[in-house]
């Protein structure tokens, strides 16, 4: 008998156990948890969960949307969780064009299904980690992303993560372990404490209330489910509102940070809030172009302000409670009356300016009230008078935009930009703001004497060849051809006021003249005398129906509601008057003089105007004046006359000069 022998290879038989020994079983932390992170939070998470269906917990998830239970644990068949999966068309899941599962992820959540689902060991929301690569730090100032001053004035500083109190002579407290990246810093009123609010895009946000000598944590605020752009102590310190990109404001007894109301009605991101000085009303600035007004003792919305037309980055009430104040990516400065603390009620709106080119991102009023300043996107920082927002002056520029503002106690203001300083905001030298058009000066003049009369002398069609004529004059002439231009030389006093017609339909002449004033000698020889410089202080158009060149009724405008009787209207050349408020909603604006043909200023010409064609509201300046920028237009009119602005004389030109 012959005896077989056989050797076994121990590598081999390593490998085969290990085949044949089972695979761990799917968790739903390990496993699930991540593919519902990747996949299906996007979509099935927060308050807007689509289908009702949330994955943020195992809790969510079981409890199911409006199709139910979408795992049937123990039987993978009947998943509509893997169905949705495998589905073709508009059932699939996750939608075409968003990142999909690969087959080994499928099967992993097949297996942990049929296992019948385990539960986590604790039911964590799934978003409340958030994996992000290790970058290293960056080079130089980081940018200032809070300010804040104190009554003794000790100054909080925020860059990112990094956050410190500074005091007089050098002395210096950081404060560690903030609430993630910092976006708001405020003292209380007696400075005895600090409000740091912060937190984690897209993951959670909250505030914390510091002992501002030994930064202390006295009281924390939240969490909400994203980050905070704003928490605020009312005037008493009794309450700390916080608010986010998360759309919610809720209000918290500062004492031991109990929540007491949560408010959600806002359709964006929540970027500012502000108290009013009594402390019965708190204001919310929004990403949905609006702010809103709500009482804070049952949280009830007292008005909604929704003038703005883009988002709202910054909200602050008068120190004195008669107005508020708003800006945002409009570039507008927005001032409304407050007219109701106690019941819900309209809120006038007061002033809507444009005040930068780029969006504002900072806003603060000095301690009495009566100068705000603001600062944009694009570096430029300025100073306004309050509430009638008047340019006061330009601040120096900064390298970059002033991400916050603070008053001090003497008037002044203390900037942070986005490359990292923080210094005091000072005056542009020689800036110097025009103010509105004076009145025309008086001056003395002899009794008029009587008329020359002169007849023109060919060639008189440029200034060279203009001949010299007195001021008091007739002068008779002929226009022989089209293009051709007759031109007079004429001597006139600084202030004195002088009346130039034509009489030509009057004469029954087929002529429709024109009157131009132009420079008669020096290096803008033959260029038009400027008469008024008009800056554009908000834009509009017509929305119904053109205008004919005699109308002074019926003017719809764009944006009506942010203007005012008596300002003055540009468009196609032409300035007209606002008379009356539109009364109902198919009417518009009348022009003065309110009936008949309507009337310009500036002896321009009435001319028609189309459906949608631009139009302007404008200040009027003194000529030669050089507005700073803001976005909208600069209007330079010379002298010139087609028919006179009063309309009584025909085709007959006249303008004052």
């Amino acid at each position: 008998m012959t005896t077989h022998g056989c050797r076994f290879r121990p590598l081999a038989l390593v490998a085969l156990l290990a085949a044949a020994a089972p695979a761990a079983e799917p968790s739903f932390e390990r496993d699930v948890a991540p593919f519902l992170r990747a996949y299906c939070a996007g979509c099935h998470a927060g308050a807007d969960a689509e289908g009702g269906l949330s994955v943020e917990t195992f809790a969510a998830l079981r409890a199911g949307g409006s199709a139910g239970d979408p795992l049937g644990p123990g039987d993978a068949a009947a998943s509509l969780l893997l169905s949705r999966l495998a589905a073709v068309g508009d059932d699939h899941m996750p939608p075409t064009g968003q990142p999909q599962p690969s087959a080994a992820e499928i099967e992993l959540l097949r297996a942990w299904i049929a296992a019948g689902a385990p539960p986590p060991a604790v039911d964590r929301p799934i978003l409340a980690a958030l994996a992000v690569p290790r970058l290293p730090p960056a080079r130089g100032s980081l940018p200032v992303t809070a300010l804040a001053l104190a009554a003794d004035g000790a100054v909080a500083v925020a860059r990112d993560r990094q956050v410190e109190i500074l005091r007089d002579g050098g002395a210096t407290l950081p404060l560690a372990d903030p609430p993630g990246r910092v976006t708001a810093l405020h003292f209380s009123a007696d400075g005895r404490r600090v409000l740091v609010a912060g937190g984690i895009a897209g993951l959670t946000g909250s505030a914390q209330l510091r002992d501002a000598t030994s930064g202390a944590v006295v009281a924390t605020f939240g969490p909400h489910r994203d980050i905070l752009h704003d928490a605020e102590l009312s005037p008493d310190g009794a309450l700390v509102a916080t608010a986010g990109y998360d759309r919610s404001v809720k209000l918290w007894r500062a004492a031991d940070g109990a929540l007491v109301r949560s408010i959600d009605v806002h359709d964006g991101p929540v970027f500012d809030l502000a108290w009013h000085p009594s402390g019965k009303v708190l204001a919310s600035a929004s990403a949905d172009e609006t702010v809103k007004l709500w009482r804070v003792a049952d949280g009830v919305r007292l008005d909604t302000l929704s003038q703005p037309q883009a988002e709202v980055f910054a909200v602050a009430f008068s120190p004195d409670g008669r107005h508020v104040a708003a800006a945002g990516r409009d570039r507008r400065i927005h001032v409304w009356e407050v007219a109701t603390l106690d019941a819900p009620g309209l809120n006038p709106p007061r002033v809507s300016r444009y005040a930068h080119e780029s969006a504002i991102v900072s806003l603060a009023l000095s301690a009495d009230g009566t100068r705000l300043a603001t600062g944009a996107e694009d570096g430029t920082a300025r100073l306004w008078s309050f509430p009638a927002v008047d340019l006061v002056a330009p601040f120096v520029p900064r390298a970059d935009a002033a991400t916050a503002i603070a008053p001090r106690a003497d008037g002044t203001f203390l900037a942070g930009t986005a490359d990292g300083i923080v210094a005091a905001l000072v005056a542009a030298p020689g800036e110097a703001v025009a103010a509105a058009l004076p009145a025309a000066a008086a001056i003395a003049v002899g009794a008029p004497a009587d008329p020359a009369a002169v007849a023109e002398i060919e060639p008189n069609d440029t200034p060279a060849a203009a001949p010299a004529v007195p001021a008091a004059v007739v002068v008779s002439g002929v226009i022989g051809a089209p293009g051709d231009v007759d031109l007079v030389r004429f001597p006139a006093t600084a202030g004195q006021e002088l009346l130039l017609e034509t009489k030509a339909a009057r004469s029954k002449s087929p002529l429709d003249s024109r009157i131009e004033v132009l420079h008669a000698t020096g290096p803008r020889a033959g260029q038009p005398v400027e008469r008024v410089v008009l800056r554009a202080t908000r834009d509009s158009w017509f929305t119904f129906r053109g205008k004919d060149s005699s109308q002074s009724d019926d003017f719809r405008l764009h944006n009506w509601a942010e203007m005012e009787l008596d300002e003055l209207l540009y468009s196609g050349g032409e300035v007209v008057k606002l008379w009356l408020y539109p009364r109902g909603p198919d009417s518009g604006f009348k022009v003065y003089p309110g009936s008949g043909k309507r009337q310009t200023l500036f002896d321009t010409t009435a001319v028609t105007h189309a459906l949608g064609e631009p139009a302007w509201i404008v200040e009027a300046l003194p000529a030669g004046s050089r507005p700073p920028a803001n976005g909208l237009p600069v209007f330079r009119l010379g002298y010139d006359n087609d028919d006179a602005a009063n309309r009584r004389l025909g085709t007959d030109s006249q303008l004052l000069f």
